[in-house]
């Protein structure tokens, strides 16, 4: 039995049935967790700052393709 990293409650993993990377759902604190080993199983937490960070990143790089469209149009002008 599997304990989750954030709030200890027992998950039901078998090893052999799950792969590294493997995304899970805690059924007492619905946090996701990602299989980073199979044995024995580890968990780790996917935190929600990273995955704010990721789709910052993504809103800076669309800012600055709008940015540079916006040069372009100016130049054309």
């Amino acid at each position: 039995m599997v304990r989750c990293p954030d709030c200890a409650a027992e998950m039901d993993v078998d090893e052999d049935e799950v792969e590294e990377g493997e995304i899970l759902s805690c059924p007492e604190c619905e946090v996701e967790v990602e299989v980073v080993q199979t044995h024995p199983v580890h968990l780790n937490v996917i935190s929600e700052e990273s995955e704010e960070e990721e789709e910052e990143e993504k809103g800076e790089g669309e800012k600055v393709l709008l940015d540079e469209e916006e040069e372009e149009a100016e130049e054309a002008e």
